[in-house]
């Protein structure tokens, strides 16, 4: 059996006063991301009712996929000034699909 998709749902949350800068840096990762190989979709989600708060929803062909691209320099750029930016460490949470497989 092949290793199927990994879906990923990282939670940020900018400091107060942050909100602008994180979401331009979280921008900046969108394109280069959705070029590297393995990666299906790399999308950016901002809180209507919260502005500091931010989601970003992914699906990889697999998890090595997904380890190179928190190797990559774009993601290090961003990990190397989350203390500044961020009010708590990134949330990853990793997800299986259940439902609409063969």
């Amino acid at each position: 059996m092949s290793e199927s998709k990994l879906s990923v749902v990282a939670y940020v949350e900018a400091k107060p006063g942050m909100e602008e800068k994180v979401k331009s840096c979280l921008q900046a990762l969108l394109e280069p991301t959705r070029q590297e190989e393995g990666c299906f979709n790399y999308d950016l989600h901002q809180s209507d009712d919260n502005p500091t708060l931010f989601v970003f929803y992914e699906n990889w062909t697999s998890k090595a996929a997904l380890e190179a691209h928190l190797e990559t320099p774009h993601v290090r750029a961003f990990t190397d000034q989350a203390d500044t930016l961020l009010a708590r460490p990134i949330d990853i949470t990793f997800w299986s699909m259940v439902s609409g497989q063969n």
